[in-house]
């Protein structure tokens, strides 16, 4: 079987996902194309270079809608011979973009792919496509539906993590990503966004809060206290499916949960031939990738599982692994990854996470790997691994190894 190979990894600075952000006069096709083109002019991509342009983006409604992929490549300079798919495993999307490019290429589907995603939560509002899971009664019921937050602290209930825990977590992140930005580490990756004049909009990620301590974290309010015990009382739906828990202990709030923002990332994937033909040097190889479904009500679990098949699949072990990337969508998450495998946390988001720089969750994903990818060439190690939760119940993981 063709090896795949990662050749480029680039993203843009994560903006504030509001009004005052700096990237909300940036619609996601335009964002989109800055990345298409940044990777085509650092690798010099003429005609029909790439085999297809894989996207991924969570909210795909308004102008994220109806094949933000192939908008994205017509609003590129990207040749127009080249299509695009658009792709939604919800906060995975980027992750799977990458890992289904990766498998085309290891398969003979062509010879490269571009593969990333997109998401501008500060001009497409979350969860404003709806979800039959979310808004259709029966199947909400059937499945013991509740929302993320609510997930986020039955992990840290059912696996006894403390309001403590999860604010030191949180503190570390935003420690571990001013370090990096003050060392230049996402130097290689970061695209800065210009306007139309070729003006910087951003070139920095603005989400960042890097004055954050225990005391400030202490006196925010639990954010999913309310949705669970009052109004529409999601905490009884979870006392229903885990009545050993007896109560609910919530303790994510604003700061120690993924921050909401905008950003696109994108990642060069191609077979060493393709790499030749074309006089680029390969970075990395996919060494697996893996997909699992998991229990939809405590939903963000996955991690965990998917790491256990990706080790399997790949005949490795945890110890195999030098650097881990497990998204920071709530910490109980990462908590729960780092105590299942008894991974200490100075191997874990070395250079901070989304609690410090923002969650755009089509993005997040190829954000990740590239992260993971610009540290194993700083540091020199070999082997990492990325892996997201995913909405609804289900896990995506990535193995890479440098080259």
């Amino acid at each position: 079987m063709t090896e795949a190979y990662i050749f480029d990894a680039i993203r843009t600075p994560r903006g504030k996902g509001r009004k005052d952000g700096s990237l909300h006069e940036v619609t996601s096709a335009r964002l989109s194309a800055g990345v298409l083109n940044a990777l085509k002019d650092r690798n010099g991509l003429e005609g029909h270079a790439v085999e297809d342009v894989i996207w991924g983006n969570v909210t795909q409604v308004g102008e994220q809608g109806g094949c933000l992929a192939r908008t994205a490549v017509l609003a590129s300079d990207l040749d127009q011979s080249i299509p695009g798919l658009a792709i939604n495993r919800f906060c995975a999307s980027g992750m799977e973009a990458v890992n289904l490019a990766a498998n085309q290429v290891k398969g003979g589907a062509g010879g490269a792919y571009i593969a990333g995603g997109v998401e501008m939560m500060g001009r497409v509002a979350m969860g404003s496509d709806g979800a039959a899971i979310a808004v259709d009664p029966s199947i909400a019921m059937e499945t013991y539906f509740v929302p993320q937050g609510i997930s986020a602290d039955i992990i840290a209930t059912e696996y006894g993590f403390s309001r403590d825990d999860a604010d030191q977590l949180a503190m570390e992140s935003q420690k571990r990503a001013k370090a990096a930005w003050d060392d230049n580490r996402f130097e290689k990756s970061i695209v800065a966004v210009k306007d139309v004049n070729g003006l910087p909009i951003l070139d920095h990620d603005e989400y960042m809060r890097p004055e954050t301590n225990m005391q400030t974290l202490g006196s925010l309010n639990p954010a999913f206290q309310a949705m669970g015990e009052v109004m529409p009382g999601f905490d009884k739906v979870a006392l229903m499916k885990y009545p050993h828990l007896e109560k609910i202990n919530h303790i994510h709030h604003a700061g120690n949960s993924s921050g909401i923002v905008d950003g696109a990332a994108g990642l060069l994937i191609g077979s060493k031939e393709w790499g030749e033909a074309n006089g680029l040097k390969p970075r990395a190889r996919i060494r697996a990738t893996a997909k699992i479904g998991t229990d939809p009500t405590i939903m963000l679990t996955g991690p965990v599982p998917v790491t256990e098949k990706i080790l399997a699949d790949g005949g490795m072990a945890i110890g195999d692994i030098d650097l881990f990337e497990v998204n920071e969508a709530f910490a109980s998450v990462v908590l729960r990854f780092m105590q299942a495998f008894d991974v200490d946390d100075s191997v874990v988001n070395v250079n901070g996470g989304s609690i410090a720089m923002g969650h755009p969750l089509g993005a997040t994903g190829a954000i990740i790997i590239g992260t993971l990818l610009d540290e194993l060439e700083r540091t020199g190690k070999g082997t990492g691994l990325a892996t997201l939760c995913i909405a609804s119940g289900m896990g995506a993981a990535t193995i890479i190894e440098r080259v």
